[in-house]
């Protein structure tokens, strides 16, 4: 049985709430030492407290600012946040500085994942920034990086948007790209699009002293957890499997307290807060993360096994961790298998509760430059298909009919 350990940090283990009246106050605390398993941890990190309120589903808080009628307190807060980082202790201050559905969320991500904290943002995109500006901010603006990425965090190394510089390699070469300015090493595995998968403990070693970033969106921590691997951040695209449903946008960078004390500063003065209300759809996602996660990568597993055995296919990618992703390469055209399908949908993203399908060299790696993409296996005839909880047959009949338009029939 995957179990988690117990949490040492106080400060990630340990949150305190107002309850509904605002008369005192409730801690977030295991109730047992004991480890619990991933999906037990799934529903209930992040709500032990619920009980003791007298609530069963968790509070939506709103509130962009909080009363104080003690001033001298408040500064001594606000001194406090802007040395370490650490969440004010007592009630919120001010939305940008945290919010309690949202630390809601963070608590349980960070204990799926078996990292002391996390800090969540307003996309996925917003908590690489932060991470990339982090480092900037200690004068570390190197970043070494393997391809593939998704397409927008290659563009964001690659154009040195942040005033970082990038150098890519291949995992081999990890270790003679580290430079003394080097701040950050950047994987993806399973990687997008091509669901190519790296020795994240290699890697890890590799790094010697640089902190490693695994992007783990397509993985989740249902799969695999990077941190127990050498890892010292874990980031996700939110907006994928932890939402699950297609209906909020996040990100979140799940490490130690130290590393998520500076995050929270990069969000409090660049202000990529995640909404209220996306924290609560987030942590409501992460209580069927388990099962849709499984669920999914069974039915994918199958359409790859049929895919792989399609004449009309020219290569299958499906990881060795498996997972709801299948990328596949056909030998027509791309574009018509696009054009012909009617219950999957031709769309960005992954991750939700319906199948997607979309081609990456139009769309989501389209910022690439086509040498950089191709070098990096990301084919013009590749489609990546994110697979849902639809029934595979049903799934597979209208991939079927797709495939059938995309053949080219010579006369």
């Amino acid at each position: 049985m995957f179990t988690l350990p117990s949490m040492d940090s106080a400060a990630a283990s340990t949150r305190a709430y107002p309850d509904p009246a605002g008369t005192r106050a409730y801690d977030d605390v295991r109730t047992s030492e004991a480890p619990r398993a991933l999906a037990t941890e799934a529903v209930h990190a992040g709500r032990d407290d619920l009980a003791r309120q007298g609530l069963h589903a968790p509070p939506i808080d709103l509130s962009t600012t909080y009363p104080s009628y003690d001033s001298r307190a408040e500064a001594a807060r606000i001194d406090a946040f802007a040395a370490t980082g650490a969440e004010p202790e007592g009630p919120p201050v001010y939305g940008r500085l945290g919010n309690p559905t949202v630390a809601r969320f963070e608590t349980a991500l960070a204990r799926l994942e078996g990292t002391a904290s996390a800090v969540a943002f307003a996309s996925g995109m917003a908590a690489l920034s932060a991470v990339l500006l982090a480092r900037a901010s200690l004068g570390l603006r190197h970043v070494v990086a393997v391809r593939p990425l998704y397409g927008c965090s290659d563009h964001l190394l690659t154009a040195g948007l942040l005033g970082t510089e990038v150098t890519w390699t291949d995992p081999a070469g990890i270790a003679d790209a580290l430079r003394p300015d080097t701040g950050l090493v950047m994987v993806e595995s399973p990687a997008n699009p091509t669901l190519a998968e790296v020795d994240l403990r290699a890697v890890a070693h590799s790094c010697g002293s640089v902190p490693l970033l695994v992007d783990n969106t397509f993985a989740t921590p249902v799969l695999q957890r990077p941190a127990e691997q050498g890892a010292r951040l874990v980031l996700h695209s939110a907006t994928k499997y932890l939402g699950g449903h297609g209906d909020v946008l996040a990100g979140v960078v799940a490490c130690d307290e130290e590393f998520a004390g500076l995050l929270r500063q990069i969000r409090f003065a660049t202000g990529g807060v995640l909404h209220p209300l996306a924290g609560y759809l987030l942590l409501r996602g992460l209580s069927t993360l388990p099962v849709r996660v499984r669920a999914a990568s069974a039915t994918a597993a199958e359409l790859a096994r049929r895919l792989t055995a399609d004449p009309r296919v020219a290569r299958v990618h499906y990881p060795r961790i498996g997972g709801a992703m299948v990328a596949f390469e056909v030998h027509g055209d791309p574009h018509e298998v696009i054009a012909g399908v009617r219950l999957i949908t031709p769309a960005v993203s992954l991750g939700s509760v319906d199948t997607l399908i979309q081609h990456p060299a139009s769309i989501s790696h389209r910022i690439v430059g086509a040498e950089d993409r191709r070098g990096a296996g990301v084919s013009d005839r590749l489609l990546r298909m994110s697979v849902g909880l639809e029934d595979v047959d049903d799934l597979w009949t209208d991939l079927d009919a797709a495939l059938n338009g995309s053949v080219v029939t010579v006369s």
